[in-house]
C-alpha cells in the first residue's frame, strides 16, 4: 500500500503499525495510546499489538557539574575575580605597610638604642610607645580590615557563596 507521499510500506517513515512489528520508523504507534492497553495509529485507524510496541528509551538527564568543575568555573567568573582583586587591593598595601613599621620598629631598637632609651613622660621611653604602637596598629589594622570586608567584598562573596551551594547542593560527594 502506497501511502500520499509516495513511500511504500516498509520504507522508513511508513506509518502501518501491521505490517512491521519493530514499529522502528512509525512515530504514531508510541505516541497514541488507548485505554484498552492497545495503541491506536492515529494515521490509519489501525490499531497496534501492545507487546510488539517499543518503549522509548528513557531520556538521560543532564550530568550535574561535579563539584570540581563548580569551583573551577566560579573560580574563572568575573565576580569572583573582582572579589579577589578587592582583597589584594586592600590586603597588600596593608600588609607592606604593617611589615616597614615593624621592621622600623625593630632596626630603630638594634641600631638607634640611644633614641629608643629617650624617656618621654616619667617611665615611658620612645621605645615604650613605639611597642605599644605596634599593638594599636594591630589592632587598627584588624578594624579596617574587617570594615573593608564587609563593606567591599562580603556582599559579592555571599553572592558567589550561595550560587557555588546551589550548583553543588544537588551532587553529593
Amino acid at each position: 500500500m502506497d501511502k500520499q507521499d509516495g513511500r511504500a510500506a516498509g520504507e522508513p517513515g511508513d506509518v502501518r503499525c501491521d505490517d512491521d512489528p519493530w514499529y522502528d520508523d512509525d512515530p504514531w504507534c508510541d505516541a497514541h495510546a488507548d485505554r484498552w492497553g492497545g495503541l491506536d495509529n492515529g494515521a490509519t485507524g489501525e490499531r497496534c499489538a501492545p507487546d510488539l510496541v517499543r518503549t522509548p528509551a528513557p531520556v538521560p538527564e543532564p550530568r550535574p557539574a561535579t563539584h570540581d568543575e563548580v569551583y573551577l568555573a566560579v573560580q574563572r567568573s568575573g565576580a569572583f575575580q573582582e572579589v579577589r582583586r578587592r582583597y589584594r587591593r586592600f590586603v597588600v598595601p596593608a600588609t607592606a605597610l604593617f611589615l616597614a613599621w615593624y621592621l622600623a620598629y625593630v632596626i630603630a631598637a638594634t641600631a638607634a638604642p640611644g633614641l629608643m632609651a629617650h624617656r618621654v613622660a616619667g617611665a615611658l621611653n620612645v621605645a615604650m610607645l613605639a611597642g605599644l604602637g605596634q599593638f594599636a596598629t594591630t589592632f587598627l589594622l584588624t578594624w579596617a580590615y574587617a570594615r573593608h570586608a564587609r563593606l567591599c567584598r562580603d556582599s559579592a562573596a555571599l553572592d558567589i557563596r550561595w550560587e557555588t551551594q546551589e550548583l553543588t547542593g544537588r551532587n553529593a560527594r
